[in-house]
């Protein structure tokens, strides 16, 4: 089908951000007035406790699902995507958490490319629209690009680039792919949850890319992609411990199951060099190693100690 046939379901997932959701639940609305192919919304409450499920009880316009407790952004696209594909006849489902914007015309735009199964914007920062939230490594080679006009060079007349994509800000998946590979690990309960559903779909041959002229606004994430070993790579570190302990665990089982062992190791020295030597934290070091034990032992239950 064109694009302009195939019809579209959003699924949001929020976690007490109610003013957040609400912005973006209006601005949904104006995409819908000009893109009519976004046919329903569905919202995943992760169990707030801030007036979200009653807010979403007395809303026409979006459809509520408020789980009986916290299950992390892995939880909640799982749900929302399982909804989406299970409960719907949508033709794609448009996957984004409570805190990216989408631009007005972000998916009529998105929705002009007629060849992908996974495909998304560019995530700009909300304050500096020049910069991208997420650094983009450029498929063929290790220049990662932050800058939205070196990005915009590398989409070229296409405005696309691809094999690469940020899930879950913005992005459009195909049911017949979600169909084929299941839905996100909910036990991940966050951070990498998003990059192994991409390894999964490009172990199926999934067509993917980034549109680069269709946009997310989200706010800034500070220190993704700390410099270390003079600046001749990054680490991914965190002030969360929430954060740092579901990195360090699924990131180690995301290299393992999809790169094979020695990218594990690598990734073990870095963080071993990042908390002893570029920024010295033993207890974070220990943290780490906790977290990375667990994950090996199918064990996913550790993170819940640092839930507030």
């Amino acid at each position: 089908m064109r694009g302009s046939e195939r019809s579209v379901v959003a699924v949001v997932v929020t976690f007490n951000r109610l003013d957040l959701l609400t912005t973006l639940v209006d601005r949904l609305a104006q995409v819908r007035e000009r893109t009519p192919a976004l046919v329903d919304v569905l919202v995943v409450d992760n169990a707030s406790t801030d007036g979200t499920g009653e807010w979403l009880a007395g809303r026409t316009d979006v459809r509520g699902r408020t789980l009986p407790d916290n299950r992390g952004g892995a939880g909640g696209f799982h749900e929302g995507l399982r909804w989406a594909v299970e409960e719907t006849d949508a033709d794609l489902v448009w996957l984004m958490d409570d805190d990216g914007l989408p631009e007005v015309d972000c998916l009529e735009r998105l929705l002009r490319e007629e060849d992908l199964d996974f495909w998304g914007p560019l995530v700009v920062d909300e304050v500096d629209l020049g910069r991208l939230v997420f650094p983009i490594r450029l498929p063929g080679g290790t220049r990662v690009v932050r800058a939205l006009a070196d990005v915009e060079r590398a989409g070229g007349a296409r405005q696309r680039i691809d094999e690469i994509v940020i899930p879950f800000n913005g992005v459009l998946v195909t049911r017949e792919l979600t169909e084929r590979i299941g839905y996100p690990r909910e036990e991940f309960f966050i951070w990498g949850d998003d990059h192994e559903y991409r390894l999964r779909a490009e172990q199926a041959g999934a067509r993917i890319a980034t549109v680069t002229d269709a946009r997310v606004h989200h706010p800034s994430v500070g220190e993704l992609g700390t410099p270390m070993m003079a600046g001749r790579t990054t680490y991914n570190h965190s002030p969360s411990d929430l954060k740092a302990y579901c990195m360090a665990r699924n990131n180690t089982l995301n290299l393992r199951d999809y790169r094979g062992w020695p990218h594990v190791l690598m990734f073990w020295a870095k963080t071993v060099w990042f908390y002893l030597l570029t920024r010295p934290d033993p207890r974070r070091l220990a943290l780490s190693a906790r977290a990375v034990y667990a994950g090996l032992r199918g064990d996913f239950t550790g993170h819940r100690r640092y839930l507030r």
